[in-house]
Formats: C-alpha cells, sequence, structure tokens
C-alpha cells in the first residue's frame, strides 16, 4: 500500500480528491459517475491498444469504456489517432535537492518530467545533501518539495557502510526500497558497500520485504583495467574511457548481488545494465526463480561506443555506453524479458563538470541528463525494430510501478488507477534543441538529434499539467509514501 501526501497548499485540493473516491464501487466503476473523460483510437491498456474512452472521477479511472460511450455533460479530451498510453514511471532519476540544487532541483526536474509525459519520479537518494541515508535525512528531503513538484514524486533510500540500524525507520518513513553502489559513487556523502557491508544490510531487507536496488561495478575489475592503460592512452578518446570500466566489473557484481540475494531471500534489481554479457547471469537467476530484475537505460540503447568522438564528454556515464554489437544484445535482452523495464539514471550536473574544454573522459562528471526524453529516444529505437507502443508501456509505465509496488496505483490504464496519462505523437519528428529542455542544464548527448514521438499533453491524476509545449498547471504533484497496512 501507499499514502500520498501533498506539495504545497494542495492538501485541500488531495482532501477532495479522496472524498470523491470514497464513492461506492458500483459508482466508481460506472462511465455515468465520470467528471471528465479522455478518449481516442489509440488508448493503451493491459489488453492491448484499442479505440476507448477513459472516465475520470476524482483524480482516478473509474471505468474504461468503447470509444462512443461518452457521458453527456462531461468535459472530453479527444486524442483522436494520437497514442493515449499511461504517464511514463520513471524509478532512477537523480534531482540533487537540497544540498546540490545548483545541479538540478524539483521545479526544474518535475517540470522537465512534465514535459516529457512522465507523471511519477522515484528518485535516487544521492546525491543530495544529506544523502537520504536516514528518516532524519528523508524529513529534510520532504521538506524541499514544499510547492515545487510538477509531478508525483517518491523516494529510494540508501544503504551505505554503518546505517544498518537505519533502515527500518526509513522503510517505516515510507522509501519505496534501498539503493546501494558497489564501487564509489563519486560523491563522499555517500560511500560504496563490500560484500561484508551487504551481508549486514540484506537480512534485514529480506525481513522487511524491500528491494536493494545497486549499482553493480566492482572496484577490482576497475583498478585492474586502469593499471593497465598504456601510457600513451589519451583521455580525450572515448576508448580510454570504455577500457576502464570493463564489463568484468558490472558481471562479477551481478553474480555476487544474485548470489548474496538468492542466500538471504532477498529482493535484488540492477539499475542501468550496460554489459550484455551479465544478460546470462540475470536469466539464470530468474529462471533458478531468484527474486532479481533488471533494467537498462534509454542512452544505452540509442547510442555505441563507435560513434562517440573525442572529447565528447556530454556521453559519459558509469557504467559506460558500450560497442553496438553490446548495444543490440541489450535490446535482445528487452524482448525476451530478461531486462524488466527502462529508467533514465538522470544525472545532471553544472556542464564546467564535464569538462568541455579539455575533453577529459577520466575527470569529468559521468551522469547524462534525460528525463524530459526517455519516451521519444525509446520509441525512435524501438519503432525501427518493430516494436510497438504496448512494448513502451510495460517498459515505460508497467514495469517500473511494478519495481516501486504501485502497482494498481500508477502505470497502468485501469480502472482504479490514478488518471495519469500521456497523449503523444507517434509519427512526429523534431531535433532535440536544448532551449526546449527544462531540466536545470541542458548540456545533453541527444542535443541536435532527431527523435521520433512528440508529447502532446500529460495528465496528472486527470488534470492537464502540460499541453503542447506549455505548463497548463502549477506545481500540483504530490510525494508518494510507501504506507504500512
Amino acid at each position: 500500500m501507499w499514502r500520498g501526501i501533498c506539495s504545497g497548499n494542495s492538501w485541500k485540493f488531495w482532501q477532495a480528491e479522496r472524498e470523491m473516491q470514497d464513492s461506492s464501487e458500483t459508482s466508481r466503476n460506472s462511465p455515468a459517475a465520470a467528471d471528465m473523460v479522455v478518449r481516442g483510437k489509440r488508448v493503451v491498456t493491459p489488453e492491448g491498444e484499442r479505440a476507448a474512452a477513459i472516465h475520470v472521477r476524482g483524480g482516478v479511472i473509474a471505468a474504461v469504456s468503447g470509444f462512443d460511450e461518452i457521458v453527456p455533460g462531461a468535459p472530453v479530451h479527444e486524442a483522436g489517432e494520437f497514442v493515449v498510453m499511461p504517464g511514463v514511471v520513471d524509478t532512477h532519476v537523480h534531482i540533487n535537492e537540497p544540498g546540490r540544487s545548483e545541479w538540478e532541483g524539483f521545479s526544474s526536474a518535475t517540470r522537465a518530467a512534465a514535459a516529457g509525459g512522465v507523471t511519477t519520479l522515484i528518485e535516487m537518494p544521492l546525491n543530495s545533501i544529506p544523502a537520504t541515508i536516514s528518516a532524519a535525512a528523508l524529513r529534510e528531503k520532504l521538506a524541499a518539495t514544499a510547492g515545487k513538484l510538477c509531478v508525483d514524486t517518491g523516494f529510494w533510500g540508501g544503504v551505505v557502510p554503518g546505517n544498518s540500524e537505519e533502515l527500518e525507520a526509513l522503510w517505516d518513513a515510507g522509501v519505496f526500497g534501498f539503493k546501494c553502489f558497489l564501487v564509489p559513487s563519486g560523491v563522499n556523502e555517500f560511500a560504496h558497500v563490500t560484500e561484508a557491508d551487504l551481508r549486514v544490510a540484506l537480512p534485514k531487507l529480506a525481513a522487511l520485504g524491500a528491494p536493494l536496488l545497486a549499482h553493480a561495478e566492482l572496484p577490482g575489475p576497475i583498478e585492474k583495467a586502469v593499471a593497465g592503460l598504456a601510457k600513451s592512452a589519451s583521455p580525450r578518446k572515448y576508448a580510454t574511457w570504455l577500457a576502464a570500466r570493463p564489463r568484468e566489473a558490472e558481471d562479477e557484481a551481478v553474480a555476487l548481488l544474485v548470489r548474496l540475494g538468492a542466500e538471504f531471500g532477498a529482493r535484488i534489481h540492477i539499475v542501468h545494465v550496460s554489459s550484455a554479457d551479465a544478460l546470462v547471469l540475470l536469466r539464470g537467476a530468474k529462471e533458478a526463480g531468484g527474486a532479481v530484475t533488471a533494467e537498462t537505460c534509454p542512452h544505452y540503447l540509442t547510442f555505441f561506443a563507435e560513434e562517440i568522438g573525442d572529447g565528447a564528454t556530454e556521453f559519459k556515464c558509469a557504467p559506460p555506453i558500450r560497442e553496438r554489437e553490446n548495444h543490440e544484445k541489450l535490446w535482445q535482452g528487452l524482448s525476451e524479458g530478461t531486462l524488466d523495464f527502462i529508467a533514465t539514471d538522470h544525472s545532471p550536473c553544472p556542464p564546467a563538470m564535464k569538462l568541455q574544454e579539455d575533453g577529459d573522459f577520466l575527470r569529468a562528471w559521468g551522469g547524462i541528463a534525460s528525463v524530459q526524453l526517455s519516451l521519444p529516444a525509446v520509441w525512435t529505437e524501438a519503432r525501427g525494430r518493430g516494436y510497438a507502443v504496448t512494448h513502451l508501456a510495460k517498459w515505460l509505465c508497467e514495469g517500473p510501478a511494478t519495481l516501486a509496488g504501485l502497482s494498481g496505483k500508477k502505470g497502468t490504464i485501469a480502472v482504479g488507477c490514478d488518471a495519469d496519462f500521456v497523449i503523444w505523437d507517434a509519427d512526429a519528428k523534431f531535433l532535440v534543441e536544448p532551449a526546449q529542455l527544462h531540466h536545470r542544464h541542458k548540456f545533453t548527448p541527444y542535443a541536435g538529434r532527431e527523435l521520433a514521438g512528440r508529447v502532446a499533453a500529460t495528465f496528472l491524476r486527470g488534470r492537464k499539467i502540460f499541453e503542447r509545449g506549455k505548463f497548463s498547471a502549477g506545481p500540483v504533484g504530490h510525494v508518494l509514501q510507501r504506507g504500512v497496512a
């Protein structure tokens, strides 16, 4: 279960919504009870894509009917031939507030999300200061959201050395699970864990039923690779960065996590899978009945190492974007279900930290800003491979919502779910222009790239928050918290 608390002064609006939802089950499931309707010829439901009318009451889907079953007098938003899909759920974003709001912030990140059809964010426990590794730190983060959220936002807690006694309190305070790094994170306030640390934390997480999300790279293979770099290896060459973060670092980390998850009966989720070699391990763990899930990111599915030029540090991330053949195997992993879904790992920083003038891949900050672009980036690549919009709904909406325990509330167009929708033109193409991006810093490898799939409108709990390039509502997003029954 989950509970929502409002940002800003929207408590009265939230209370009114919930009072309307307390009507009888019969009333909620009846199209006659709707107070607004969204309908279109391409509505994506769990049963597939079809012409349908979505009836909304009190911010919740009351019914999904035939296209022509419209309540007389109810406002109707006509989507026509545009796709109507559940609002995108992005469970891997770094918003960095409080403490590093010069990198990003709740206002800019959630505006970018709304413009990209993303209606739910689950934010990582770093790179904010303090990191979300205690209930007290979570309270600071919740306070920082006040009056700033344009979309619904929840939080992951963190697992670091020495905070095992904080985990239950964080869970009770409403985080959706926990994140750890197996390699230095890049910020001092979020230390990486060892196997010994995991052996302390995992029994506690297993007892809570909480998932552990892991940045799966081990230091040993990385240290060996760096030591083995030729003295002539230029830090401006992408090949140097790629050689410094070998696939073995990921593969060995995944193997460790799978083994420990099985030993302790814990839920393990591997974030931002980059090495296609790890797919064999993940597939085997799933076939053995392990509680293991995994995600990849739009940039691993869009770019490949062979096209990255010297000094192009906008492409730097960790683990790195790998070779074309690896890129194609990740798509295969998605198709067969070894990779469960796609999340952005939106990780912005001030442009100066990318060292554009030096073009030094080894020293530049690693992270890609992309929360506004996940839908068109994935669709551009997916449709060329024969995938349908129903696949996008699974990878960008349903899958992430399931990880966060929000199934039945987010990620699906079905009765009882929040009326979160993205309406988009699957055929429209556009060039990514940095000036049109709403996250704080516009430096992104997608700049100048042609993408397909333009967002026409975004609805949050039945309320239109973005349409055709303009925001039509203020910060009406809620803080989401996992609740105890």
